[in-house]
C-alpha cells in the first residue's frame, strides 16, 4: 500500500509499535504506541452515568445557577468559547455568555477554561494551568490547600473536581450572596460545617440523587451519608468515560487500521520531525505536561497569591516560587484542539493557525499582539492593566526561552491538517435530558 508516492513505511504509522518517522532529510523522532485501555483510569459505568448528572447539575453551585458544563460544554470542545469566562453572573453559554443585570459579577473567571479531553489518562500527573493540584515523584499529592478530604478521594481528576465550586467567581458565588459562598469566605472547606458538605447536603435532599448513590456505593447503600467525596469520584468518573478521546484519525494510524491522509502525514513528518513541535507535544497526547514560558499576552483580572493585589499572572512561579517558572503554563494536549478555541492561557489567540504561527515565533509574537484580537463580554472592570505596563510586559517576553523561527505556508497547512487528525470528538452518554435537582442548565 501506497500514500502520497512514499512506501507505506515512510508514513503509514500502521504496525508502528515504537517505529521512526523518516523521509528524506527529515529528522525523525519515536511515534508514541497507541493508546490502550491501559493507558486510562477504570472506571464505573454506575458511578460515570452519576457523574454525568451531577456535571451537568447547576445545584453544586452557590446560587444554583452554573453547573461544570457551563464552563465545560460538549458543544464548545468542552470548554466555553471564551478568552475568559464569566461564571457565577453570567447568563447563557459560550460566546453569547452575558452579563446577568441583575447579578453583576465583580470580575472575569482569571484563566482560559482549559478542556477536559482525556484527563482520565494516568500519564496525567497535574491539572489547571499552572500545575496547582499535581501528583509528586513520591505517589502523595500537593494542593492548594491542606486537608484530609484529598486523602479520601480517588485521584487527582476527583481532587481537581473540587476546586471550582470554592471559586467565588466561578461556582461559589460573591461574598454573603449565600451560604456556600460565606462558608468559603471563612476559609471552611471540609467538615460538617464546610463548603463541600454543603453542597453535598443540597444533594442528599434530593430523592433521586439518594437513590442513584446508594445503588452506586455500597457504604451509602448502608447507611454512611453522602459526602462531597462522592461527589468528586462520580464527577471524575464521567470526564474519564465521556471525554476519552482515543479514535482519531491519527490514533487509527498509529493502530494499523487506515493510513492518514496525505496532507496530514506530511504534517505528522514535520511535526514529529523539523517543525521540532514534539519537544513540548510529546507523546499520544501530544503534552510533555511540563511548563514552558512562550509569552502568551496577559489580560483579565491575572492570578495573584491571597496577600498580593494586581493582575498579572506569573504562571508555574506561583506554586514552586522558582523564578525559572515566572511566566511559564502547562504543556496544553492537542487532542481536538480544532475544537477548543480560543487559545492560550488567557484565549489570546481565536485562531489556531495564527496561533501556530505565534507559537512558532513567540517574541515577534508578543512583541505584535493587539488587544483588538480579543472579544471578551461586556463588564465593567479594568482588563489592560498588565498589558499596559511596559514592566511586566518586558518581563514576560524575557522569559520566553526558545527561539523565534518561521514556516512556509504549505508547510502551516501540513500542520494543520495533522491537528485536524487528531480531532475525535466523543459522545458517549451525552447531555442529559434533565437532572435531579430540576433546575434548568444549557444544553
Amino acid at each position: 500500500m501506497r500514500a502520497n508516492n512514499r512506501p507505506a513505511a515512510a508514513l503509514a504509522i500502521a504496525a508502528l509499535t515504537m517505529a521512526t518517522l523518516h523521509t528524506g532529510a527529515l529528522a525523525a523522532e519515536p511515534l508514541p504506541a497507541p493508546l490502550t485501555d491501559a493507558d486510562y483510569m477504570a472506571v464505573d459505568p454506575a458511578e460515570a452515568a452519576l457523574g454525568q448528572l451531577l456535571f451537568y447539575d447547576p445545584v453544586l453551585s452557590g446560587n444554583d445557577n452554573i453547573a461544570c458544563s457551563t464552563c465545560h460544554h460538549p458543544r464548545l470542545g468542552t470548554s466555553d468559547g471564551l478568552p475568559l469566562g464569566l461564571g457565577e453572573g453570567g447568563i447563557g453559554l459560550g460566546p453569547d455568555r452575558v452579563v446577568d443585570p441583575e447579578n453583576i459579577p465583580e470580575d472575569r473567571v482569571p484563566r482560559n477554561a482549559p478542556a477536559l479531553y482525556n484527563l482520565g489518562a494516568l500519564e496525567y500527573r497535574s491539572m489547571f494551568h499552572d500545575g496547582r493540584v499535581e501528583t509528586r515523584a513520591d505517589g502523595t499529592l500537593r494542593v492548594p490547600i491542606e486537608d484530609p478530604f484529598f486523602s479520601r478521594v480517588s485521584g487527582i481528576l476527583a481532587t481537581q473536581s473540587a476546586f471550582p465550586v470554592l471559586s467565588a467567581d466561578e461556582m461559589a458565588g460573591q461574598v454573603s450572596e449565600n451560604d456556600l459562598s460565606k462558608t468559603v469566605r471563612k476559609g471552611r472547606f471540609s467538615g460538617a460545617d464546610g463548603a463541600w458538605e454543603l453542597i453535598a447536603a443540597d444533594i442528599a435532599a434530593i430523592p433521586e440523587y439518594r437513590e442513584k448513590f446508594a445503588a452506586t456505593y455500597p457504604e451509602i447503600a448502608a447507611g454512611a451519608p453522602i459526602t462531597f467525596v462522592e461527589i468528586s469520584n462520580a464527577i471524575a468518573a464521567f470526564m474519564a468515560f465521556e471525554f476519552r478521546a482515543d479514535n482519531s484519525a491519527f490514533d487509527r494510524a498509529l493502530r494499523g487500521q487506515s493510513p492518514l491522509d496525505p496532507l496530514a502525514q506530511t504534517g505528522a513528518e514535520l511535526f514529529y520531525g523539523d517543525a521540532g513541535c514534539s519537544a513540548c507535544h510529546t507523546g499520544a497526547l501530544q503534552t510533555d505536561h511540563g511548563f514552558h514560558a512562550m509569552g502568551q499576552p496577559q489580560f483579565g483580572p491575572g492570578k495573584t497569591l491571597p496577600f498580593e493585589a494586581g493582575t498579572r499572572d506569573e504562571g508555574r512561579f506561583l506554586v514552586t516560587g522558582k523564578t525559572s517558572d515566572l511566566y511559564a503554563f502547562r504543556t496544553p494536549s492537542l487532542r481536538n484542539v480544532t475544537l477548543t478555541a480560543p487559545y492560550g492561557h488567557t484565549g489570546a489567540y481565536a485562531d489556531l493557525r495564527a496561533f501556530v504561527v505565534a507559537h512558532l515565533a513567540p517574541r515577534a509574537a508578543f512583541k505584535s499582539w493587539t488587544p483588538d484580537m480579543v472579544t471578551l463580554p461586556d463588564l465593567e472592570v479594568s482588563d489592560w492593566e498588565t498589558w499596559e505596563n511596559p514592566r511586566t510586559r518586558a518581563e514576560i517576553a524575557a522569559a520566553i526561552k526558545v527561539p523565534d523561527r518561521t514556516l512556509p505556508d504549505d508547510q502551516i497547512d501540513a500542520l494543520m491538517a495533522f491537528l485536524s487528525a487528531l480531532e475525535d470528538d466523543p459522545a458517549r452518554l451525552g447531555i442529559p435530558e434533565a437532572v435531579p435537582s430540576g433546575l434548568l442548565f444549557e444544553k
